[in-house]
């Protein structure tokens, strides 16, 4: 996967409002998607500003409710976002993606060529409210402003954000999860079919899992603590992976270590990893 944070947080030059009274622009966008094969199709979605809310129904549209808000200091760069501010909305097939077109595109394979000096006169925010047939493939992610929760969806899950948390409730699909600054919590009411990816630098992470859970769970924390409620497990020899890396003084190997458990008879791999945080891995309760 492509990453794409970087020119989101060192290119953009954000309105500072600080001691003036700001010009708003508010809009409510609504838009609908139909779709005839939902475990197929995936929604997409690349915010920037502000919190996503996903859930899934028993349903064969996606609906797509974005609350707008421009802001900036007097009415002439305020007219100015409202005319150059732009979302896209592509449909193919049964997949639905969505991102910011103008004044830049935020789709990760796009950001080639982008002129990172552009100095931008005002602010925005965009709320996502979104509904999902229950088997869709859901992959959303924003930066700041917001936290991101993904609720009732059987499909695969990619969820990232950066400045904030991630919620994820009542999955039964593949999940990779990723946050910077902000907890991750997850809850399943099936076992994913496949093994699945959580990562945050700075918070905590919890997941919870069927009782009848089975699995290989790796984890790796710089400074946290691992804990389980699932009596069944078994501690299993370190992983040790080398990676070469060349220096002035020659090629180096940089050895990284990963703990190791396997949950009842094992299988799937689930893998865990904070810097500044503590891992859980839950059992449901009954």
């Amino acid at each position: 996967m492509k990453k794409f944070i970087t020119p989101f947080l060192t290119g953009l030059a954000l309105l500072c409002l600080n001691g003036i009274k700001a010009q708003e622009f508010k809009e409510h966008i609504q838009k609908e998607f139909p779709v005839t094969a939902a475990a197929t199709g995936h929604l997409v979605i690349y915010n920037l500003n502000g919190p996503i809310k996903v859930e899934g129904y028993a349903g064969d549209k996606v609906e797509i409710g974005i609350d707008k808000v421009i802001t900036a200091d007097d009415s002439d760069r305020l007219d100015k976002g409202k005319a150059e501010f732009k979302l896209g909305f592509d449909q193919h097939a049964d997949s639905i993606t969505v991102y910011i077109a103008e004044p830049f595109d935020t789709r990760p394979h796009k950001w080639v060529g982008w002129d990172g000096d552009r100095n931008i006169e005002y602010d925005f925010q965009l709320s996502f409210t979104v509904r999902v047939p229950y088997a869709m493939n859901v992959k959303v992610s924003t930066v700041n402003r917001g936290d991101v929760v993904v609720q009732d969806v059987s499909g695969e899950l990619d969820v990232n954000n950066v400045n904030g948390p991630i919620t994820i409730k009542n999955a039964k699909g593949e999940t990779r999860a990723h946050t910077i600054n902000g907890d991750l919590t997850v809850n399943y009411l099936d076992m994913p079919p496949m093994g699945s990816d959580y990562y945050t630098l700075n918070g905590t992470l919890t997941v919870t899992y069927p009782a009848s859970m089975s699995g290989i769970c790796v984890f790796k924390s710089m400074n946290g603590s691992f804990y389980t409620d699932f009596p069944d497990f078994e501690i299993l020899p370190a992983q040790v992976t080398k990676n070469e890396q060349q220096t002035g003084k020659g090629v180096m190997y940089k050895l990284n270590v990963a703990k190791r458990i396997k949950i009842g008879n094992g299988g799937k791999v689930f893998k865990f990893e904070t810097m500044n945080g503590d891992i859980y891995i839950k059992k449901q309760s009954i």
